[in-house]
């Protein structure tokens, strides 16, 4: 059993000088702790003024005094709330009173996070952000163009069709030129409706030919301006400078999607598609005989037969460049520094992981302290309080206990005692000591009778000096 409390003692003493050594590495960090903490909300205060200043239009004295009291109760805030958690969350015991200061903290730091990190991820990546944000507008406008592009050449194309159906009636106009189809040589209604329709479809495809180089034209212009664009995105200097002049490009670009997409022929050839069978102007039958006449309107049906399958040929082709995607309506929109961080938060997380730190990482001290102090107790609290006295600590109480006994010893002067009044404690023999040396008073003398005597076996009592 004394085994057991020895090696108890022995734990507890070791607990407590655990709890000691803890206590004086606190005390040192207490030292610098503050102006730490100072120093990381200033920081803080900074970035958010810069933040703050991106965000207001105007430049003058007013809103440069907005963007400072902003910061400035930025900067005092973070100091005040985390001065509070440092000292409150590590010295409470309950369990409750953890978790509502845990609950107030969580609370703060969502709080610190929405007045003051977003600003500061403003501050540290804003013009970057920006420029991202042209480089997304520039790959828009790009895949705008490409597409649009695209659909114009797909509509050029169309020329192929239109000639081959073309030349297939100048063909068999030839071959009625001869006799070959209704078996009368000459040019008669039969040659004279093929060479209508063959003249319509040269028309449309000497149309669709002009287009070619405004296309490529339009094409072209449209490529420098991106590459205008692309610079604007990289080039040293202001990022608002480059966005003003970024969105006069845009402007210019789009007009050079639109006109491309006017440029596209596919809607032309549809209607001439449409046209080819339904608009034939039939000439009179200029056959001299009954049969001829009958020969002559037998090819001609023939005629318009081919005519609707060559039509429904070339609507298919013109359907099937109609029904391509259209390029997608790019318009550009100017963004501030603060807003393009939050759009492209994803491309900037280091910057946003620095601008929460610095505001958060007061976090982790006041986490620090807390584990620490109830490593304190935790060492402390096993132990009496009078078994953790250091030394001086007890050479202290003793003085301390002395100078009490001392104040309680002490006896009044004559001057401050009144008489008949005795002080609580005092012995008869201290009655006795103190009416001893009580100043005489003069006794008249007797006249008749012995002196006064002496009772045998009285001790006389010894002469002390009072204290002063």
């Amino acid at each position: 059993m004394d085994d057991d409390d020895s090696r108890l003692s022995r734990a507890h003493a070791q607990g407590v000088r655990h709890a000691r050594e803890l206590e004086g590495h606190l005390t040192w960090l207490d030292t610098f702790s503050g102006a730490a903490l100072g120093v990381l909300a200033t920081a803080s205060g900074i970035y958010t003024y810069l933040g703050v200043s991106s965000l207001l239009d105007d430049d003058g004295a007013l809103s440069v005094f907005a963007a400072l009291a902003y910061s400035t109760a930025v900067s005092v805030g973070i100091f005040v709330f985390w001065s509070y958690l440092m000292r409150l969350l590590p010295a409470v015991r309950t369990m409750g009173s953890r978790m509502g200061l845990a609950g107030a903290m969580a609370l703060g730091c969502v709080a610190i996070v929405a007045m003051s990190s977003w600003l500061n991820a403003a501050a540290l990546a804003g013009a970057a952000a920006v420029e991202q944000h042209l480089a997304e507008t520039v790959q828009e406008y790009q895949a705008s163009l490409e597409r649009s592009h695209t659909i114009a050449i797909s509509a050029q194309g169309l020329e192929r069709d239109v000639a081959r159906v073309r030349q297939s009636f100048l063909d068999l106009s030839e071959q009625e030129a001869t006799g070959g189809l209704s078996g009368i040589a000459g040019r008669g209604a039969v040659f004279r409706v093929l060479r209508q329709k063959s003249a319509e479809l040269e028309s449309l495809e000497t149309q669709i030919a002009s287009q070619g180089p405004l296309v490529s034209d339009a094409f072209t212009e449209g490529n420098q301006i991106l590459s205008r664009m692309r610079a604007l995105t990289v080039e040293p200097g202001p990022v608002e400078a480059r966005s003003v002049e970024f969105s006069e490009e845009t402007v210019r670009l789009t007009g050079i999607i639109t006109r491309l997409r006017q440029l596209s022929v596919a809607p032309l050839v549809s209607r001439a598609a449409t046209d080819l069978s339904a608009s034939v102007v039939l000439p009179r039958l200029d056959g001299s005989t009954a049969d001829t006449r009958t020969e002559q309107q037998a090819t001609i049906d023939s005629v318009l037969t081919v005519l609707a399958q060559r039509a429904e040929t070339l609507q298919a082709a013109a359907q099937a460049v109609l029904s391509l995607e259209p390029p997608v309506e790019t318009t550009y929109t100017p963004i501030s520094t603060a807003d393009a961080v939050i759009r492209y938060a994803g491309n900037f997380i280091p910057s946003w992981a620095g601008a929460i730190a610095i505001d958060l990482l007061p976090a982790v001290l006041v986490l620090i302290l807390a584990v620490t102090q109830s490593a304190i107790r935790a060492g402390r609290e096993p132990v009496a309080m009078e078994d953790t006295m250091t030394l001086a600590e007890m050479r202290a109480a003793m003085l301390a206990l002395r100078d009490v006994e001392r104040a309680m010893e002490r006896e009044p002067t004559p001057h401050e005692r009144s008489p008949g009044v005795t002080r609580d404690g005092d012995t008869p023999a201290d009655m006795d000591a103190d009416a001893d040396h009580a100043p005489a008073e003069a006794v008249p003398e007797a006249t008749t009778g012995p002196a006064p005597s002496v009772r045998p076996g009285t001790p006389t009592p010894p002469h002390r000096d009072r204290p002063e």
